[in-house]
């Protein structure tokens, strides 16, 4: 008999959100003057490039039937490459990124500091590399603001268009359970080729032996799941997951599923990471994390789940060193998604703006906070700087008086 379970994926829309701290024109690279110090840009000039990578022969979970011959599809993704980059005489940093919304009737136009195609900066040697993954649905500006960040620090950052997860094609939840954790993989495995290619731009640029992986909602998800965290094998089934026992393979009653692993994650940033309060992860199956994570959550998180959603998976994932990170009173959107953009704003009743605020939370800050932290987790775990420990407890290093109210910093070491 399959379990159904009703679930609820995206936040609802707020009325009146005009105000000046969710949108300065589109701005995805602002800090604010209260921001933390880490949040700050960094030394590099940044590049970015829009790449298409196809993935022949997969699953087609959308157009496969229960019970019938599973179908295969080659599986495209669009992702977007951030750098560091030496810009040629004449160049000004800047750029425009035209991308679709939550509102899947509007476009609307982003601005940031990369420039397009710009000659990459290999004079640091290889840099670590980082993937962000958007939630269900999403796309990949969604996070950009990171993008660009992280790229100005010395890092080289790919966001990923998760087919049939995103605003203008938003299949059912089944395709994303089982393709987000392979999109992840499948991604790193692509970037690697490419840094090791003479011909590629991202020849000698990119250390995919040293790798991050950001995850927001769904990408969170992929993230447990890609760490060492099986999906809860009576969820196999479910009337949400893929036909013919697909789901099998990321669970752990599949033998090879940690052998599909992929080392080269060496840490990540799980925000409000979907799946523990709707069963697909239990107490038991998160307990194979074994890879250090920073957990990001808002404590009012009605879609993830708070208690029984991220901070359960904190407390039980003991095979890892691990933080988490509270936005006391966020939601599920706090932190990971860019301002609303101002063209959503001006549409009718303002339809798909709560998919980028939160009800309690400035969105700048919450962003300005997330870089910071991420800033400070990536520059200890992946390029050795310890230093950037004493930015990870409660001591709020980098923070103006008073500036860390509502937030709260924990840490669990391994086997605790």
């Amino acid at each position: 008999m399959k379990l159904l379970k009703v679930l609820v994926f995206m936040t609802a829309v707020t009325p009146a959100l005009s105000t000046p701290g969710l949108a300065q024109d589109n701005r995805i690279d602002t800090v604010g003057a209260d921001a933390p110090s880490l949040a700050a840009f960094g030394p590099h000039a940044i590049g970015v490039r829009t790449l298409e990578l196809l993935n022949p022969q997969q699953v087609d979970v959308t157009n496969s039937v229960e019970g019938e011959v599973t179908n295969y599809y080659d599986r495209r993704l669009a992702v977007e490459v951030w750098y560091p980059a030496t810009l040629a005489a004449g160049q000004v940093p800047g750029t425009d990124y035209s991308t679709e919304t939550r509102n899947v009737d509007v476009l609307a136009t982003l601005h940031g500091r990369a420039v397009r195609d710009a000659a990459p900066d290999s004079s640091g040697g290889a840099y670590p590399l980082v993937i962000l993954s958007h939630g269900y649905p999403g796309n990949r500006y969604l996070m950009s603001h990171l993008g660009e960040n992280l790229a100005s620090k010395g890092y080289v950052v790919v966001s990923i268009d998760h087919a049939e997860s995103t605003y203008r094609r938003q299949d059912p939840i089944a395709s994303t359970l089982y393709n987000r954790p392979l999109d992840q993989r499948f991604v790193l495995e692509q970037m690697a080729e490419m840094g090791a290619d003479g011909s590629s731009f991202l020849s000698g640029l990119v250390d995919a032996d040293n790798t991050a992986l950001i995850g927001f909602s769904m990408g969170g998800y992929g993230l447990v799941n890609n760490f060492g965290g099986a999906v809860n094998p009576d969820m196999i089934n479910n009337a949400i997951s893929p036909p013919n026992e697909l789901l099998e393979d990321h669970s752990s009653r599949n033998r090879r599923y940690r052998r599909n692993l992929d080392a080269r994650f060496k840490v990540g940033v799980a925000i409000a990471p979907w799946g523990m309060n709707s069963g697909y992860f239990t107490p038991e199956t998160v307990a194979g994390l074994d890879r250090p994570v920073l957990f990001v959550a808002g404590s009012v998180d009605g879609t993830a789940g708070y208690v029984e959603g991220t901070r359960a998976i904190f407390e039980n994932a003991k095979g890892a060193d691990r933080y988490l990170l509270t936005f006391e009173g966020g939601g599920h959107s706090v932190a990971a998604p860019i301002p609303v953009p101002v063209e959503v704003l001006k549409a009718p009743e303002q339809r798909g703006a709560g998919h980028y605020t939160d009800g309690h939370w400035d969105s700048i800050k919450a962003n300005n906070i997330l870089q910071h932290f991420v800033t400070a987790f990536l520059d200890l775990n992946l390029k050795g700087e310890q230093d950037k420990g004493g930015y990870l407890n409660d001591s709020w290093q980098g923070f103006a008086p008073g500036s860390a109210a509502e937030l709260k910093l924990e840490h669990l070491g391994k086997g605790q």
